[in-house]
Parts: C-alpha cells; sequence; structure tokens
C-alpha cells in the first residue's frame, strides 16, 4: 500500500470519527450559550489535561517550528521557550485565578475585574479573536504542506477542504466535540510523537555536537550560532510568551474547569510537555537541514518524514499530525465565534435569547473558518501568521491585563466576579490597548508592551472612572 493511500484512509476515518463525536454531542452544545463556549465550567483534570495538549501540538508546532528553525537555527529556540514555556508561566501565575471564574472570555473577566467599559471589551475581542484566526489557517497550511509531499496534490484545494472540515465539526458540536476528540487526539500525540522524535533524531545519534558538525559540513554553520544579541532574545521571548498569556483557548480551559486547582494542574503538565516536544522539533528541522540543505523551508518536516522514517511510522505521525491540527483548528475556531459572541455582539445587545447567542456562535464559526481559509492561503509561512497576531495581541493586552491586576483599588481584596477592583479607567485601557497594538507592530512588541503600560496609567490617572463600576459597587454595599 503507498504512502498516499495510507494518507488518504488515515483522513476518512478521522473525519468520519470527528464528526461522529460532534454529532453526538450536538444537543448538549446547544443547550445554551455556557455550554457551548465553556461546557458549564464542569471539566474534570483528564479533559482539561488532554484538550491542552491536543490544542498546544498543531500542525503549525509540527510543521512551523521546524521550518523556521531550518532557515534560521538555534535563534528559533528563544521565540519557543517564550510561546511553550508561557504555558508554564500561565498555570503559575493566571490558571488559578481563572479557574476560579467561569467567565466564557478573557474579555469578559477583564471588563468585569478590571475595567467595565464595552468599548475597551471589544478592542480586546479583536484583538484575541486575531491570535484564534491565525493559529486556525496555520492548521490548514500545515496540512496542506504535509499533504503536497505525502499525495503530490497542490496545497490550495487541501487547505479548502480541510477548512470545510474544521467548520462543520466545530459548528455542530462546540467545546464539547473539542474536549471529547482532543482526550483521543492529546493520547495519540504523547504516543506517536514520542515514536516519531526516536526515528527523526536518530540520524545525529541524540546529539547536538553531530548535529553542529553536519550542519557545519553542509555550509550551514551559521545555524549553529547561540550567542544571540540578548535584544533579540527578549523580542522573541515576549513575543512568544505575551501572544499566548492573550490567548483565549487557553483562559476558555480555565474557565472551562471544574476548579482553580484542576485549571492549574491541567496547564502546567501541558506546558512542560509542550516546550519539551517543540524544542525537539525544531531540532527535527536542524536533522532536516543537515541531511538535505537546498529544499523549501516549508518542506523541512514533511520531506524528513518521508524519506527518514519508515512508511508504516510515518503514517502513525501523519495521523498524529492530522489529530493535532483538527485539535487546534476545531479549539481555535470555537474560541474565535465565541470571542465574537460574548465580547462583540452580546455586551451591546444584552437582551438576546441564550439560544439566538448559540446560532449566532455557529454562524460565525462559518465565517471565521472561511477568513482563517484565505489568511493561510496567502500568509508567507505558518509562523509568519503566527508571529503578527502574538505581537499585536500580547503586546496590548497583556500589558493592560497585568497593570489592572496589579493596580488595584483594594489591595486587600481579592478579585471576585461581579466586583471592580482596578484604577484603570476606562480611557485609560482604550488608549493602552490600542498604542500597545500599533507600536508592538511598527516598532516592536518590547517597546509596544513598555508604552502600553505606562499610557494606561497616565491615561487612567487623567481621567474618570467608569460610572457603570460605581453603581455596581453601590448596589453591592445595598
Amino acid at each position: 500500500m503507498s504512502l498516499a493511500t495510507m494518507t488518504w484512509i488515515i483522513t476518512i476515518v478521522f473525519c468520519a470519527v470527528f464528526f461522529w463525536i460532534s454529532w453526538r454531542v450536538k444537543d448538549n452544545a446547544s443547550s445554551s450559550f455556557v455550554q457551548y463556549a465553556i461546557a458549564g465550567g464542569s471539566l474534570p483534570l483528564i479533559m482539561v489535561l488532554f484538550t491542552d495538549v491536543s490544542t498546544i501540538m498543531g500542525a503549525g508546532n509540527f510543521i512551523g517550528h521546524a521550518s523556521k528553525a531550518y532557515e534560521i537555527g538555534y535563534t528559533q529556540i528563544p521565540f519557543i521557550f517564550g510561546e511553550q514555556g508561557s504555558k508554564i508561566l500561565f498555570a503559575l501565575a493566571f490558571a488559578g485565578l481563572a479557574g476560579r471564574f467561569t467567565y466564557i472570555s478573557i474579555s469578559e473577566m477583564m471588563d468585569d475585574l478590571i475595567i467595565r467599559d464595552k468599548a475597551s471589551r471589544a478592542i480586546i475581542g479583536v484583538l484575541t479573536a486575531s491570535i484564534m484566526i491565525a493559529w486556525v489557517g496555520g492548521q490548514g497550511k500545515g496540512l496542506g504542506a504535509i499533504f503536497a509531499q505525502f499525495t503530490g496534490l497542490d496545497p490550495l484545494p487541501v487547505i479548502i477542504v480541510f477548512s470545510a472540515v474544521f467548520i462543520l465539526y466545530t459548528y455542530l458540536g462546540g467545546i464539547y466535540a473539542v474536549v471529547w476528540t482532543d482526550l483521543i487526539q492529546g493520547i495519540m500525540v504523547i504516543i506517536f510523537g514520542v515514536i516519531f522524535y526516536i526515528y527523526a533524531l536518530a540520524p545525529i545519534d541524540f546529539s547536538l555536537t553531530v548535529l553542529n558538525e553536519k550542519l557545519v559540513a553542509v555550509g550551514a554553520a551559521e545555524l549553529t550560532n547561540t550567542k544571540i544579541p540578548m535584544g533579540t532574545i527578549l523580542n522573541k521571548f515576549i513575543t512568544g510568551s505575551f501572544g499566548v498569556l492573550a490567548a483565549q483557548i487557553y483562559w476558555q480551559r480555565c474557565f472551562a474547569s471544574k476548579d482553580s486547582k484542576t485549571a492549574r494542574r491541567g496547564m502546567f503538565i501541558s506546558g512542560v510537555l509542550a516546550i519539551t516536544a517543540v524544542s525537539l522539533t525544531a531540532i527535527v528541522g536542524l536533522v532536516a537541514k543537515a541531511l538535505n540543505p537546498t529544499m523549501d523551508a516549508a518542506n523541512a518536516m514533511p520531506w524528513l518524514m518521508t524519506n527518514q522514517v519508515p512508511m508504516g511510522i510515518t503514517a502513525m505521525v501523519f495521523a498524529l499530525i492530522l489529530a493535532a491540527a483538527m485539535s487546534s483548528a476545531d479549539s481555535n475556531l470555537n474560541s474565535a465565534s465565541v470571542i465574537i459572541v460574548n465580547d462583540l455582539i452580546r455586551p451591546f445587545a444584552p437582551d438576546i435569547p441564550d439560544q439566538q447567542l448559540v446560532k449566532y456562535a455557529k454562524n460565525i464559526t462559518i465565517v471565521v473558518g472561511i477568513f482563517a481559509a484565505i489568511a493561510a492561503i496567502y500568509a508567507s509561512s505558518i509562523i509568519s501568521l503566527f508571529s503578527k497576531a502574538y505581537t499585536m495581541a500580547g503586546g496590548s493586552v497583556v500589558p493592560v491585563l497585568l497593570v489592572g491586576l496589579l493596580w488595584k483599588r483594594d489591595s486587600s481584596e481579592m478579585f471576585t466576579m461581579g466586583v471592580h477592583n482596578s484604577k484603570v479607567t476606562p480611557w485609560g485601557s482604550r488608549v493602552g490597548l490600542v498604542v500597545g497594538a500599533v507600536v508592538s507592530l511598527t516598532i516592536g512588541i518590547l517597546w509596544g508592551v513598555a508604552i502600553s503600560a505606562l499610557s494606561t496609567i497616565i491615561v487612567s490617572l487623567m481621567t474618570p472612572q467608569s460610572e457603570l463600576a460605581y453603581e455596581t459597587e453601590v448596589k453591592d454595599e445595598e
């Protein structure tokens, strides 16, 4: 049986199983918007852990980081440590906090605890949704590259077909379809991932010294440089870590957890696995460079899979990548549609019936999926999609969030749902968000973070608090 035939069989079987699961859970998902978005805040540790693992290890991480390391070498590692290590930071600093609440999005949490401003909530929604859309597009682009290598198909129709699969699957089952299939996919990611890395690193005898020697031998000595300027390290680290801290998918899983302990444990364990696996993926990209230094960087991982790994193992790893891509795409597609409904529609039309919100979320899933497919088709690379979204959202949302959490009106009180306890004003947040996004994209995220935080504080000192915040506090006191 040829690799192309095996690829198609695995794809058809996977899609059939995924659609069956989404069909089975569609009634639960459609019962209310809270159920569709966060499963009613009831997920146990095993579901949270494996949905975190399978969401993190999408096609973007398997294909994108290998391709980028093939191009720039070890200088990709700081971005990986920022992007993946931030899951551990998130677990230690934020997951416990988020797990105490049943918000639907990070925008809603910031609005309730910090800002009390519909305009700011909408801006945060747009910025955080951009990360989700970039991730969905990245999965389609990654699968397009894999299919091109395995079957000879042009990537364009593959991206379109899989985008349609992502849309239909997520449309039906919401977060329930996501977490149940993630349980299966997360187990596959761990088992097949270990097998793949063993085969992929065998050509260098599992030694970085041997890898460096091989890179020098093919004229790629510059990729072995580990003396990276501190500014580059900080820029890449902050881009990755702040981008992830602004990512709705991780906040959404914490809100969906049954308690804060579950949220913290799930994110911490998955973060440790992610930083290990993605770093190894970058090394695999360098192995491909040492073995075939003249190919297109986008084909680094697919080429190594088809030329250095036995066909049976390659088929297993393809199943792994397909599962990871499906999981990551549906998670991010669901998160993006939930953000748009919850933060761009709901605050401005609070009387919309709950079932209508579910319908909106499903219809927006289609729109977001189409937009993500277009982004995948025209983006120069998977990592370029992620990096721009991370830069824009991380350099604006996270500084405002951190200032809001640290700059309390009553430092002795814990943050509680329904209680506004921050000195950040509506205009302070608006300016901080917009300035942070613009500066991060034009000058750099380090400047964006600093200027966003500073402008949030200065403008907040010069403008009044939201009247809505005061009204809520008066009612609480009464």
